[in-house]
């Protein structure tokens, strides 16, 4: 009986301690766990990008799209060709996702017939005519921001962090095209929910909301963004990115992450 007591006593105690190490995560020990959440060791996906007007005209791009994590995970790799509508047919985007560094991002343009690497200062640029930017189709570098941890929130039924980031420096603030930016985090599986972007004025410029998630590592519970809405509060434009399909493939060939093969 006594050793019964003992051993609940312990699994209690356990129990609580777990708990309390949940709820005392500093808000960049949450935003790093939300990177490593969505972290797939591979992956092949065909999207659908719909681009959504002021007055409600909508442009629909299709796209196939593979991912690999590379040096332990601290890298991902990815790479979006479009295949649809035919003015957009070829265009390709390739990134190296760093942990670590800033990223490396190219594109290449079937019209120029030539690879361009986008630069540093190009990150908030629209892609693809989007309301998402460059710095959208990457995971931000932890160490060039500062974080809060704000008051809990509930989004869309969802127990969430919720996460002031504040670029460190001027330099990253116009690189990335925001002052400041607001997340919301889930509590149960670290996948961000909703985010608010301020720009450099200090305004409340766009609103990311997760429609849905898709849980594509079973085994290792990972997970990818499966729709994404994007809208832009100054303007009244907004775009949607979905997943129509995807299937996990950590052994997806690495001739696909090439320049080479961007130009095909």
């Amino acid at each position: 009986m006594n050793t019964i007591k003992l051993l609940l006593a312990v699994l209690c105690l356990s129990g609580i301690s777990n708990s309390a190490t949940a709820q005392n995560l500093t808000a960049k020990q949450v935003q790093e766990k939300s990177i490593e959440a969505t972290r797939v060791k591979g992956s092949e996906a065909l999207s659908t990008l719909i681009i959504i007007s002021k007055k409600g005209q909508e442009r629909v791009r299709k796209m196939s799209m593979v991912t690999k994590l590379y040096d332990n995970g601290e890298t991902e790799k990815k790479l979006a060709k479009f295949t649809e509508p035919a003015d957009v047919n070829g265009t390709g985007f390739l990134s190296f996702d760093y942990n670590a560094k800033p990223d490396d991002k190219w594109i290449y343009m079937p019209a120029l017939r030539k690879t361009r690497r986008i630069i540093s200062s190009e990150n908030a640029k629209s892609f693809m005519g989007s309301e998402f930017s460059y710095a959208d189709m990457s995971q931000p570098t932890v160490e060039d921001y500062n974080y809060k941890l704000l008051t809990d929130e509930t989004v869309s039924g969802e127990a969430c962090y919720t996460i002031e980031i504040i670029p460190k420096d001027d330099d990253i603030a116009n690189e990335n095209g925001f002052s400041k930016k607001v997340s919301y985090i889930s509590k149960k599986d670290f996948v961000l929910r909703k985010a608010f972007y301020y720009n450099l004025s200090g305004e409340k410029e766009k609103e990311l909301t997760v429609k849905s998630i898709i849980e594509v590592d079973k085994a290792n519970h990972k997970y990818k963004m499966k729709e994404m809405k994007m809208v832009n509060l100054l303007n009244g434009r907004q775009s949607i990115s979905k997943i129509d399909q995807i299937q996990y493939s950590p052994n997806v060939s690495d001739e696909y992450f090439t320049t080479r093969f961007l130009e095909k």
